[in-house]
């Protein structure tokens, strides 16, 4: 069985744009007419570029794969990894290479005729706990944040979400804009770390207290900054969330600083989740081996797939850290996450978008199923869905 193509796919998402604006996906084919799907995070360096993406799959695939035997996925990573990447890939090369490695496992999967899972040592468990952010069920998350000016609806979208069954919900305390620098401001993504005003800091103790008063102890919530702060805010953002016992403080700083965020978690008592802009398991192992992490976030779209996830996987378990993959994007990083979540002695809880429809559900050809907060695993041989493809040529970018 030998590779033979790769096509690439840029869709573009209909409102609300649940996921992102634009959805990346790889479909390889054998020549034994077996497919595997595969999908690309949404990284900025890709906002709009859907030719140099097409490009650039393309590009790998006739120099790396074409024509070899898609079961040997370890070797085909590790010769992309070292040959194109030169031993240090970063976000935007991984991220494709992850739809690749993705896709890999899909074939190999379906010509074993078994859910991923069980090509990564079967079933730990039989259903996986996952969580929503509030913004999701009413409003384009990328649109204005209700916890700023509208606390009190916050409060009553965490309540709807608890009463349709999560048992987390989570949403980002602060302003998206930096409004502390004119020359400075922008997405989250496209900031600098800033401090923390002491008006935002008492939106935020406002907005915290009104959703656990709304969700008693029925259900955690999970703080996230996306690393807009510095250290020193987020020790400052940290005490004031404390008293609600956030299940964890998501990358209270940029990723890029371990040694800062040691510093930061050793500081707070609530436990630091990071890991969703980090790619390569060496990145992990850095992470990990500074003690700066108590729940580590890999996105499978984004990590180098499946085979660099199962490594951070273990090296978290060797030191009693939890998993919680994160999920943005299109449907296969949800069902990719799945087989993780499904294998794992360490997994915590999974973020989904909303229960994973809209959208989501038009695209994949298998629904997933969630009963009561929790999403049952998929049970088709690879990922368990495939695309459809009427739907990909209709959106496409």
């Amino acid at each position: 069985m030998r590779l033979i193509s790769a096509t690439p796919y840029v869709i573009k998402v209909p409102p609300p744009c649940l996921g992102g604006k634009y959805w990346f996906f790889v479909k390889l084919m054998t020549d034994d007419g077996v497919c595997g799907y595969g999908e690309t995070a949404l990284t900025p360096a890709l906002y709009g570029f859907a030719k140099t993406y097409r490009t650039i799959v393309g590009e790998i695939f006739d120099k790396y794969l074409h024509l070899r035997d898609p079961m040997c996925r370890e070797r085909l990573y590790d010769e992309i990894y070292h040959d194109m990447m030169l031993g240090n890939g970063g976000l935007f090369a991984l991220s494709i290479l992850s739809a690749f490695d993705m896709a890999l496992w899909d074939i190999a999967g379906k010509v074993m005729e078994q859910p991923i899972y069980n090509l990564l040592g079967g079933k730990y468990r039989d259903k996986v706990r996952s969580y929503s952010y509030i913004s999701f069920p009413h409003r384009d998350v990328w649109q204005k944040r209700m916890w700023e000016e509208e606390p009190e609806q916050t409060a009553e979208q965490a309540l709807s979400l608890v009463e349709e069954g999560f048992t987390a919900v989570k949403f980002d305390p602060l302003p998206y804009e930096n409004t502390y620098d004119d020359n400075m401001t922008g997405t989250a993504f496209g900031i600098r770390p800033f401090q923390v005003s002491l008006a935002d800091l008492r939106r935020v103790e406002k907005a915290i207290a009104l959703v656990r008063e709304a969700v008693g102890d029925r259900a955690d919530i999970i703080l996230g900054t996306h690393g807009q702060t510095t250290p020193s805010a987020a020790v400052r953002l940290a005490k004031v969330a404390e008293p609600f016992d956030p299940l964890w403080f998501e990358e209270p700083i940029p990723p890029e600083n371990v040694e800062e965020l040691a510093k930061v978690r050793d500081k707070v008592n609530i436990p630091v989740a990071t890991g969703e802009r980090l790619a390569g398991q060496h990145a992990f192992r850095s992470l990990i081996d500074a003690g700066a992490v108590d729940i580590v976030q890999p996105d499978l779209a984004m990590c180098g797939g499946f085979t660099v996830c199962r490594k951070v996987a273990a090296m978290a378990q060797s030191r009693y850290i939890d998993l919680a993959p994160h999920v943005f994007g299109g449907p296969l990083v949800t069902f990719a996450a799945l087989h993780i979540d499904a294998s794992i002695p360490n997994f915590l809880i999974q973020e989904s978008i909303c229960k994973s429809g809209l959208f989501h559900a038009e695209l994949s050809t298998v629904q997933l199923r969630w009963e009561d907060g929790y999403f049952l695993l998929p049970e088709g041989p690879g990922l368990g869905t495939e695309l459809n493809e009427a739907v990909l040529e209709k959106h496409k970018a």
